[in-house]
Parts: C-alpha cells; structure tokens; sequence
C-alpha cells in the first residue's frame, strides 16, 4: 500500500513520503502545521485513496483518552434496575465502543483521525500510549481483552497549541505541512476552480501574498480563507482592475473580512496603507 496522492488533494512529495513511511514503520503519523493547511483532509484523502474505511475522532478540551476506548454507562444501567428490565442482567448492554475499539474490531484495515490533539488535557496523549503502541486494552466491567485484527493507520492532527509529551512524541513518525508556495497554492487552486482565468489567480495570489505576509499580524490567512475569498471574487465579479495596486504598492483587497478575522489586524493592515500613501 502506497499513497500517491490524489484528484482532490495536492500532496507534495515530503508529505507523501510522510504517509508511507507511517505506513511502513507501522507508526501515528502526527502532522503539525498552521490551521487551513489540509491537516484534517489530509487523513479523508489517504484513505480513500488507500480504500480503507475513515473513522474520526474530533477532540475537545473536555475530551478524555477512555472515551475513545469505551465507556460504561452505569446511569442507565441504574435506571434500567429500578424498571425492572431484563437488559440490566448483561452488563455488555452498557459499554459504549469508542472510535478505538471500532477501528481495533474492523475486518479490514481503517484510517483512525485523531484530530486536533492539541485540544485535549496534557495527559491525554500519554494516555493513549500503550493502547496505540500495543494496538489492544483491556475492559474491566466485562473481563476482555480487545485486540485490533488489523493494525489501523492512526493519524493524529495538532495546531501546535500545546507540546505534545516527549514518550509520545517518540512513538510517531512526525510531518510539518509548510504554508504553501505560490506555485502550490496554484496548483490547490486548479483542484477547487478549475479553468479559472490565470490573471486573475496571479492578482489574486499577488494580493494573497501580499496580505499574509504583513509582520506583525495577529493570525495570518490560512489555504482555506483563500478558497473562500477565491469564491466570494468569482460570485461577486469583482474586476482584476480591484486587485491590482499602482507602482507595486500594497491595497485593501476587495472582501478584505474573508482573510482577516479581527480588528487588530484590520487596524495594522489599515496603518500600513495609510502610511505607504503619505510616503510617496
């Protein structure tokens, strides 16, 4: 089994090497990079390019490591008994199966998302070592020991809010997706607008670039906030005419709100404008 990339998705070649090598080494793949760099897409492309059944597990601040394996629900359990049903007198009517224990019981190999780990608790990853290492766990209330058929390919998404512990670190092979070139962002951009006019790309990416690049913004657009300003240009008509600065000067772009997503940045791209026209 080897990743090639796919239609849908534009791999560059470090990251496919990524994916393989996870695959090899029968390791987590942890891939790292700024949000709306196709982290979470990442893990819906491989497997369906690799034909093996996606399972997700989105995590909160609240999300704790036994829910992914399974949880036993004695709330029920007690109302049942005092119902009188019969369902109480097998407690396998009470564990609920987490992603884990689905992606260990599944007949063919799946692709387990573990998505934004950075979200959880500190303990958390620490907590999934040795299910992940050894690939089995063991439930209490009902005396098994469950163990993956197939060896599932984890991958494990993080926004880099928070260090991941060193023990688990060392147990994953690890990728940084970069921001994309302006060559790669062209070629993002075919995928999702095919046939669309190069001139206007080049402005577009020209003023993308532009804006990105500021020092000192507080939160930089990301690959998807792009696509969606693409999008609103397209809907809206906008000319090219709008994108274009005089004498290579930075402007305001067109729909400015789908880049930048608060005030401070609004304020500093705005006092970088002001100062460039009282510079001439």
């Amino acid at each position: 089994m080897k990743f090639e990339g796919s239609q849908n998705y534009v791999a560059t070649a470090d990251l496919k090497l990524a994916v393989n090598a996870a695959l090899s080494l029968k390791r987590p793949l942890l891939i790292k990079g700024e949000p709306g760099t196709g982290k979470t897409m990442l893990a819906e492309e491989v497997s369906a390019a690799l034909d093996m059944p996606l399972l997700q597990w989105h995590i909160k601040s609240t999300t704790k490591a036994q829910q992914g394996l399974y949880e036993y629900d004695a709330v029920s359990r007690l109302r049942d008994s005092q119902l009188g049903d019969e369902r109480v007198k097998d407690i396998h009517n009470y564990i609920v199966k987490g992603v884990l224990w689905q992606a260990f019981e599944a007949d063919q190999p799946v692709t387990l998302l573990i998505d934004e780990i950075d979200k959880a608790d500190i303990e958390f990853p620490n907590d999934l070592l040795r299910e992940i290492d050894r690939m089995e766990f063991y439930v209490y209330e009902t005396r098994q020991l469950i163990r993956a058929k197939h060896r599932p390919l984890v991958v494990i998404t993080s926004n880099n809010e928070k260090d991941l512990p060193d023990a688990f670190l060392r147990r994953c092979f690890f990728h940084y997706i970069q921001f994309p070139d302006a060559g790669t962002m062209k070629s993002i951009v075919d995928v999702h607008f095919p046939g669309l006019r190069q001139e206007l790309l080049a402005a577009a990416l020209k003023s993308f670039y532009d804006v990105r690049n500021l020092p000192g913004l507080k939160k930089k657009p990301s690959t998807s906030e792009f696509l969606d300003w693409l999008k609103l240009l397209l809907a809206e008509e906008i000319p090219i005419e709008a994108l274009r600065s005089k004498e290579d000067q930075i402007v305001i772009p067109p729909l400015v709100g789908a880049l930048l997503k608060n005030e401070q940045d609004m304020s500093l791209f705005e006092k970088l404008i002001f100062m460039q026209k009282h510079h001439r």
